[in-house]
């Protein structure tokens, strides 16, 4: 059977998503020997895969996802492949591919938030860009073979935009492993951490809901009476900078670090001194950070909607993302009872162990098997 994989996003400089390719292929490579894989690679990711198994072919491709040549010759270098099955790991299938295929879509938030603060472009750009999103998941979903949903929530989210496609939908939870080790010797005044603290981690789109956390850590000023640090770790590109340039004008940045990009081998340690980790967002699809963190022994506040409840079950604190108030006093909360934390690391060290990124990538194999019987 000759399968493509569209991993033009492997790899970090996509985070969640070139995380979740890289996985999916890399897996791919240690289990299946039998089946032909054509990957599918950009120029910036070529050299990032690497293989020694006979099955499995590189092919490079100059279009970039969501441009325009992706519409018009990801499709031409696809035909000539003549696949049996084409999986695209994302919501950003050619219209023009006819072929049989499959697609995970990990999440609706564009659907559900179509912000034009979640842009850098001109708002008439950015309609223009919102409608051909909408034209290009709904060809996507209606037209696969099989979608992969990453959660529960997920599938029910696409039943709900999506009614027709609900019996072609089948979950597979994404996987997680320890990549890095904590140091043991750290030192965290490089990041001007110098009080415990707590830890968020990710991209300043407005779903992930910072702002609020801001104001919600400004609100436990007083009852933390400046003896706590609250670290957001992200790279400050536009939508960061909008947030320190807003939080500024509302004096909301006492305590507050911001530690711009930070490596994935130093994150461990960040986790592993934090008093907790703060999930904030109001949707995710999965929630793959907070896997990460309860591996290293952090507990976990989240949001209480979206994917987390169902992810992260009773391992965490949970909070309501649209109440400040309820925000501010789970903060409190975890940070004045250290039985609380004693019992959701040992729960999250449960957790996290039911993900495995192999275990996902035999199911999307048998996926595969499957469609082609």
């Amino acid at each position: 059977m000759r399968i493509g994989i569209d991993a033009r996003m492997y790899g970090p400089q996509a985070r969640g998503l070139g995380r979740y390719v890289q996985k999916l292929v890399d897996n791919l490579t240690l289990i299946d020997q039998t089946n032909e894989y054509y990957i599918y690679l950009s120029p910036a990711n070529w050299d990032a895969f690497q293989t020694d198994k006979p099955n499995f072919f590189k092919v490079l491709v100059r279009s970039h996802w969501y441009s325009l040549a992706e519409q018009l010759t990801f499709p031409i270098i696809l035909f000539r492949s003549k696949l049996d099955l084409m999986h695209f790991p994302h919501f950003n299938v050619p219209l023009l591919y006819r072929k049989k295929f499959m697609v995970t879509i990990h999440d609706l938030i564009v659907s559900h938030y179509p912000d034009s603060r979640a842009t850098t472009l001109p708002r008439w750009l950015y309609k223009l860009k919102l409608m051909a999103y909408h034209l290009v998941i709904k060809s996507a979903i209606i037209c696969s073979a099989k979608i992969i949903a990453v959660s529960n929530f997920t599938r029910q989210d696409i039943e709900r935009f999506y009614p027709q496609v609900a019996d072609k939908i089948e979950v597979i939870y994404e996987g997680f492993e320890v990549e890095h080790q904590y140091s043991q010797q750290a030192d965290l005044t490089k990041y001007q951490i110098n009080k415990p603290y707590l830890l968020c981690v990710g991209a300043a789109y407005p779903h992930k809901n910072l702002y609020r956390l801001l104001q919600a850590w400004k609100l436990a000023q007083a009852e933390l009476i400046n003896r706590y640090q609250l670290v957001m770790v992200g790279h400050h590109d536009f939508f960061y900078n909008r947030l320190i340039s807003e939080a500024t004008e509302q004096k909301l940045l006492k305590n507050v670090i911001f530690t711009n990009y930070v490596k994935d081998g130093e994150l461990p340690t960040l986790y592993k001194y934090s008093l907790a980790y703060v999930f904030p967002s109001y949707l995710e699809g999965f929630g793959l950070p907070a896997i990460e963190a309860q591996s290293y022994g952090t507990p976990i506040l989240a949001a209480n909607n979206s994917s987390l409840p169902e992810v992260l079950g009773n391992s965490a604190l949970y909070f309501d993302p649209f109440d400040i108030n309820d925000i501010s006093h789970t903060l409190v909360k975890i940070i004045k009872k250290t039985e609380l934390r004693d019992k959701l690391i040992g729960l999250g060290y449960q957790n996290c162990q039911q993900f495995n990124w192999q275990e996902m990538a035999t199911k999307v194999r048998d996926i595969y098997q499957q469609l082609n019987n």
